[in-house]
């Protein structure tokens, strides 16, 4: 049995993506290196889609290397005054090869589970919160209706339109159906150890 086969649990699908997500915070290259390795093998199709998901972040990961690099105290590059610091460099390729390992876990996610197993997942893990009066139903409907806008461009002057305050034509389907799988002695075990894996990493 694999992750990327149909009999893994969505909502257990969501809870080893939490956990990865988690985890590569406190991993160095090596692990980001394995958490990308083993998504790949499991899942090869992700690739492109992990590609252009990096291609579309890159003034993200421009940016948020800039800022890390000129804003972390220490020594400045052949002490010029303009130039960031070598303990800012190593940190900002550090937090941008982390950030390029959660996209690698988002585009699994999305190939594994996509707009109908996201949805089933959330049903699922927001079930034991059902008892502390929290509407799952608007939840589960406001998330559908984010992924199915998400999937279709926007149209030409849609933001002029946002910025006017003029609503947009709403569109989505009128019932929202969901297929919901049994939970399985598997899906505990991975849930389990993906769990402790991620308290491994953090206490490391």
């Amino acid at each position: 049995m694999h992750f990327g086969s149909p009999v893994l649990h969505p909502s257990c699908a969501l809870i080893i993506w939490l956990a990865a997500v988690v985890g590569v915070q406190f991993v160095g290259y090596a692990g980001l290196a394995v958490l990308v390795v083993v998504a790949v093998l499991l899942t090869p199709r992700l690739v492109s889609r992990w590609w252009a998901y990096v291609w579309r972040a890159r003034w993200l990961l421009l940016s948020l290397w800039l800022i890390l690099a000129y804003n972390t105290p220490g020594e400045a590059v052949r002490d010029l005054a303009w130039a960031p610091t070598f303990e800012g460099m190593t940190e900002a390729n550090l937090q941008a090869a982390r950030l390029v390992a959660m996209l690698a876990c988002v585009a699994w996610l999305f190939l594994r589970l996509g707009h109908d197993g996201m949805i089933a997942g959330l049903w699922g893990l927001l079930q034991p919160v059902r008892c502390m009066g929290l509407d799952i139903e608007r939840v589960v409907v406001r998330l559908s209706l984010v992924l199915e806008h998400l999937q279709s461009p926007p149209e030409k002057g849609a933001w002029r339109r946002m910025l006017a305050a003029q609503p947009l034509p709403a569109a989505g389907q009128a019932v929202l159906h969901l297929r919901l799988t049994p939970w399985a002695l598997r899906d505990t075990l991975l849930a389990a150890a993906s769990g402790l894996i991620l308290m491994g990493a953090a206490w490391l």
